[in-house]
């Protein structure tokens, strides 16, 4: 990217989603059937961490329940009231509350649209390498190999 690409400020409602709305093999990907991100972190070439102004649909959730080896991650609710899944239970969220996620401790978590209307929220995750991830409650598991991420079952063989 070079440095005239890069904008000074945005509207973050207008950026561009991403194309490809997950990066999930099948059977997992149509899963994320209503959720949009728009990657503001990328349009101002941060390197060290990213940035997600991600919308949720009704019944739509934020990604498979999960639990990072190396990246911390961070959430704040902009608008309506997705409910949080932890290994401790549910967690009602709303406008103005935030969670965040250490890296490596096994905590899986995922938010979930159970309303009538749409949920935003930002979503800030550094980029550390070598990180993997934990499905808790799925086939999968996936490991970040040279800045792509890499998708396994359980067991190791390939989707």
């Amino acid at each position: 990217m070079n440095d005239q690409d890069i904008p000074v400020a945005v509207v973050a409602s207008q950026v561009a989603p991403r194309t490809k709305p997950s990066n999930y093999p099948e059977p997992f990907a149509s899963r994320m059937k209503g959720r949009e991100k728009r990657p503001l972190g990328d349009l101002f070439g941060l390197s060290n961490f990213g940035v997600n102004l991600t919308q949720l649909l009704p019944g739509a959730g934020s990604a498979l329940r999960h639990a990072h080896s190396r990246q911390d991650e961070f959430i704040y609710i902009l608008h309506g009231h997705p409910v949080l899944i932890t290994d401790a239970g549910e967690t009602q969220l709303g406008p103005g509350m935030c969670a965040g996620f250490k890296a490596g401790t096994g905590n899986g978590h995922q938010l979930v649209n159970r309303t009538s209307e749409e949920v935003s929220y930002l979503e800030v995750g550094d980029r550390s390498a070598g990180d993997s991830v934990r499905y808790p409650d799925d086939d999968i598991q996936a490991i970040l190999i040279e800045g792509k991420w890499r998708f396994a079952h359980k067991d190791g063989s390939p989707y």
